[in-house]
């Protein structure tokens, strides 16, 4: 039988899901379809790119949770052209008309809400990387749509006001701490850190990670972490401490998403 607070707990990461989905369509759902061919700070990306990725990575997430077989083949697929499947997943969807688009992008979230809410809160479904129950599933995709809502956001001159939904990003953030070595070659540091970030809002709320004594430490607003792991801001732009070199350095490497390290945003490009 499955934990109640576990249930509990993954239901409250689909709300917010749900969320951060309905805060990204406010901004793109009333766009003139000119507007869809606005670059973002992604090199070769539009906003219907943004959208088309998100809608494409929902459909896979999709699969993942009701089609073993047909994720299997998208695995395959992406096996051939590692280095080009996103980009090409991207561009199908931004060719399309961004009536047709946005309406693909709402229905595909409409399907994933309901496969996650019924999906078997202790089943591990298979991912491009290691098998994710749906809560992490949901998780990964908060991540996603509000970091490439940051990118709409930039392109179109909106200034979002964070929310606690970046709890999920900014949790992904710390634990893929020793990916971002891996990807870049590098050994990652023995011993966790001390994370402990100031949650959104007036409350003089915290949100820690790692053990209350470790000598490596970040500390700062949790926007600024959260903008830091997904690539969305330069260290420089943002008010984020590191205590000790481990820390330091991790600081100028860390990222949230799965794949290459990307470049980043240079200094003074932050919003």
């Amino acid at each position: 039988m499955p934990d109640p607070s576990a249930v509990e707990n993954a239901f409250a990461v689909f709300a917010d899901l749900r969320e951060e989905g309905r805060e990204l369509d406010s901004l793109v759902g009333d766009l003139p379809a000119p507007d869809w061919a606005r670059p973002t700070p992604a090199p070769g990306w539009s906003l219907a790119h943004q959208i088309a990725h998100l809608h494409w990575t929902d459909r896979a997430s999709l699969l993942a949770l009701t089609d073993a077989t047909a994720f299997a083949g998208l695995v395959e697929e992406a096996l051939k052209a590692p280095d080009s499947f996103v980009d090409a997943g991207a561009e199908e969807g931004a060719s399309l008309a961004p009536a047709e688009l946005l309406a693909r992008w709402r229905a595909g979230r409409g399907a994933l809400d309901e496969a996650l809410a019924a999906a078997s809160p202790d089943t591990r479904f298979p991912w491009y990387g290691p098998p994710m129950k749906a809560a992490s599933m949901a998780s990964a995709r908060l991540m996603e749509t509000w970091a490439h809502g940051q990118d709409v956001a930039d392109a179109l001159g909106v200034r979002r006001v964070p929310t606690a939904r970046l709890r999920h990003v900014a949790r992904i953030g710390v634990r893929a701490r020793d990916y971002a070595y891996a990807v870049r070659g590098l050994p990652a540091p023995a011993g966790e850190f001390r994370v402990e970030l100031t949650a959104p809002g007036t409350g003089a709320e915290v949100w820690t990670y790692g053990p209350e004594d470790a000598p490596q430490r970040i500390t700062g607003p949790a926007h600024d972490f959260c903008l830091l792991v997904t690539q969305r801001a330069h260290r420089a732009d943002l008010a984020l401490t590191a205590s000790g070199l481990d820390a330091d350095r991790w600081l100028d490497i860390a990222q949230a998403f799965a794949g290459p390290a990307g470049p980043g945003r240079t200094p003074g490009a932050s919003r």
